[in-house]
Parts: C-alpha cells; sequence; structure tokens
C-alpha cells in the first residue's frame, strides 16, 4: 500500500501547495491514502479568527490554519476523489506544555482521524532561527529539548504518533550529540507513549534536509521496537510537490531491516497495521 502521512498544503504557514494540487498530484503517483496535517503551532503563530493582525514572511501568513475553511474543502475533496484516493483528516501539533489547553479545545471541535504530536519550539523559540539553541549547551539544548516531549506525552494523549522524534538534530549546528547521554530519557518517552497505545512517524525528510541518518534515527527507532514499541507511521513532511511521496517504499525496507513487521495508517484516531513486505532494494528504482 503506497501511502504518505505527513503532508502540508497551503493551509500551513509554510506552504503554498493548493490542496487540490496535492490531492490530484498524489493520485498521479499512485499513493492510495493521504493524511493531510497542515500546521498549528499555538505560542507563535495566531488564529484567523482573532482580532489580532496577521504577519506575513514573504506571501506566506504566519498562522495557523483556517479551520472551517480546511474542514470544507477537505469534505469536498473527499467525496470528490472518492474511489481514486483515501484521504484522512489530520493535522501536526506544533505542541508546547503551556499551550496544551488550547489543542485540547481545538481537537474537540473537528472529527480527526490522525494527530501528530510535534514540538517545533520550546518557550515560544522556534529551532530554525536557532532563538532556542543560543547560549546554550549543546547537552542543554538535547536536555531542554526531549523535558519538553517528556512532559508533553505524560500530560497530552489526544495524538497518534510523535512527529520526527529527533527534529532538534535538524538545526543543531554543533554535531552528532552522543545518543547514550540522551538515550535514558528516551526510555522514558518512548515506555509512556508505549504504554498509553499511541506510536512514533518516520519522516522521510532527512533524505532533502542532508541528514545522515533516519528521522527518527534508527537507535531511536531500535529502542522503541525493542521496548515493544509497534505503532509506527510513514511520512514525507512534504510542503511542494517534489516532497509528495518521496522515500516512503524506501522507509519500508529500513523498517523491515531494524525488526519491524508492520506500518500504521489511522482511521478516526484508530490504528490500522499493514503488514511489511519484503522488497529488494533495487524495485525501488
Amino acid at each position: 500500500m503506497y501511502i504518505d502521512y505527513h503532508v502540508h498544503t497551503h493551509y500551513s504557514d509554510d506552504s503554498l501547495y493548493p490542496m487540490e494540487e496535492c490531492v490530484k498530484d498524489a493520485i498521479n503517483l499512485g499513493v492510495q491514502e493521504l493524511a493531510i496535517t497542515d500546521h498549528v503551532d499555538y505560542g507563535i503563530k495566531n488564529d484567523w479568527d482573532e482580532d489580532k493582525e496577521i504577519i506575513y514572511r514573504g506571501h506566506e501568513p504566519l498562522a495557523n490554519v483556517d479551520y472551517p475553511r480546511w474542514e470544507k474543502e477537505i469534505g469536498y475533496l473527499k467525496e470528490k476523489y472518492k474511489g481514486q484516493v483515501s484521504i484522512k483528516m489530520g493535522m501536526e501539533f506544533g505542541m508546547q506544555v503551556h499551550t496544551i489547553p488550547k489543542y485540547q479545545k481545538l481537537f474537540k471541535k473537528y472529527p480527526f482521524d490522525f494527530i501528530i504530536l510535534s514540538i517545533h519550539q520550546v518557550e515560544d523559540k522556534e529551532f530554525w532561527t536557532q532563538d532556542f539553541q543560543r547560549g546554550k549547551t549543546q547537552r542543554e539544548i538535547y536536555e531542554r529539548y526531549y523535558q519538553e516531549m517528556l512532559n508533553l506525552v505524560k500530560l497530552y494523549k489526544n495524538y497518534s504518533v510523535l512527529g520526527h522524534m529527533d527534529l532538534i538534530v535538524r538545526y543543531d549546528q554543533n554535531g552528532t550529540y552522543p545518543f547514550e547521554k540522551i538515550k535514558p530519557i528516551i526510555t522514558k518517552i518512548l515506555k509512556q507513549v508505549i504504554n498509553d497505545g499511541k506510536g512514533i512517524e518516520v519522516n522521510t525528510s532527512y533524505h532533502r534536509y542532508g541528514l545522515s541518518d533516519m528521522t527518527p534515527s534508527r537507535d531511536i527507532l531500535k529502542l522503541y521496537q525493542e521496548l515493544g514499541g509497534t505503532v509506527i507511521t510513514i511520512g514525507s513532511d512534504s510542503h511542494k510537490k517534489e516532497h509528495l511521496g518521496a522515500y516512503i517504499e524506501e522507509a519500508k525496507i529500513e523498517l523491515k531491516k531494524l525488526g519491524f513487521q508492520y506500518y500504521c495508517t489511522f482511521d478516526q484516531m484508530k490504528p490500522i497495521y499493514h503488514e511489511l513486505e519484503e522488497k529488494k532494494d533495487e524495485e525501488l528504482y
């Protein structure tokens, strides 16, 4: 089954990809199931219906999803392309502990199939701008990042998978940080995730960011598997046509090598397991 479970459209502040174009491109690629997972980042972005001016970065509004329009278009596209692709209503919650109440309220308003819990900021400071990292040692960066993640999975339960668990690696300018130093806290996070019946994702964007390892790393994936984790999704984290569906099949091969037997899709927040089939690397090319 060809799926992509992490896809952004023009409803995300960092994408100009029209949702219907995304759906049509997915069909042309042979994608059978697509999870639309547009960004919400409370703490640094406003909602469209708030009494605050929307700030723009070029042509891109620094704002959360326009929820009513977004829900209406997903419903329209589900019906229009029924039988050609299955479209799941998902969202990527860029959470921080102090923003939990807003996400609890949002989750209750819409019939979500799938929620990615991600951390894009800590203390309202973003990673890609280096605002969060500035003035901290590498140890402080990693310990604070994973502590926020641990606090979140202890407190918040309305999610499906943790997104790009080691995202901080992408924006770390200090080089590789030893896995053994963060293994204890990552173990606590993964045990909580597994205990709650949640999962993690493989995010194939590590290719386009030129990272030397998978996202999350093979060390994290192996630890998750050793601890008994079975809920795992695969997504491209696409923001444009060139990203859509990229390296999904390769990720399945890597998961199989690591000992996983299944990957998951979701319906109404419940995981559906699909067997990872044996494939040879050359079948990808």
